[in-house]
């Protein structure tokens, strides 16, 4: 890894110096071999700013902090940097499983599998929900009557069991317990 550190408005200092190679020296747990970081410290007043421009195999990261402190800038600049790199390769890494994804689908078309293959993942969904009350087998046949439903699940009030009633193709009422 390849650091160049600027100093701009304050005296160039080797302790300051080997700050930054230390904090910036970190992401190269993330990147691949040729990184290049061109670090600009800068003193204005009384704020110091840090920034860093890091070159590494195809990626590009931009960064820039400012405080009263230049030791507090740097350790700023270096939390920004390790975030973005992370969210940079969070980005290909769903890329890439979408582009496996993809493949997937494409060979499984080919293999002769249905066209919908996207459809058959979906989930159903719950359109109601029930709380089946504790009646006894006579009401429950009134209700299932006075419904358009073609069954009725209940709470047997006798035994306090759940049952479904339903009506058969013949109108008849058949009578599932569980």
């Amino acid at each position: 890894m390849q650091i160049s550190v600027t100093f701009r408005n304050m005296d160039p200092s080797e302790d300051v110096k080997a700050y930054v190679e230390e904090k910036i020296g970190r992401v190269k747990r993330y990147l691949l071999e040729p990184i290049e970081a061109n670090v600009v410290l800068n003193a204005e007043k009384f704020r110091h700013i840090a920034e860093v421009i890091i070159n590494a195999n195809g990626i590009r990261i931009n960064a820039s902090e400012e405080t009263e402190d230049i030791y507090s800038a740097i350790d700023l600049l270096a939390d920004t940097v390790e975030a973005q790199i992370k969210k940079q390769l969070d980005k290909v890494r769903r890329k890439k499983l979408l582009a496996e994804e993809k493949e997937l689908v494409r060979n499984t078309r080919a293999a002769g599998f249905a066209d919908d293959f996207e459809e058959v993942e979906e989930l159903p969904v719950v359109v109601e929900e029930y709380d089946p009350k504790p009646i006894d087998v006579e009401e429950a046949i009134l209700q299932l009557n006075a419904s358009k439903r073609d069954f009725l699940v209940f709470v047997n009030q006798d035994t306090g069991r759940l049952n479904v009633l339903y009506r058969r193709e013949d109108g008849r009422y058949g009578l599932i317990e569980t």
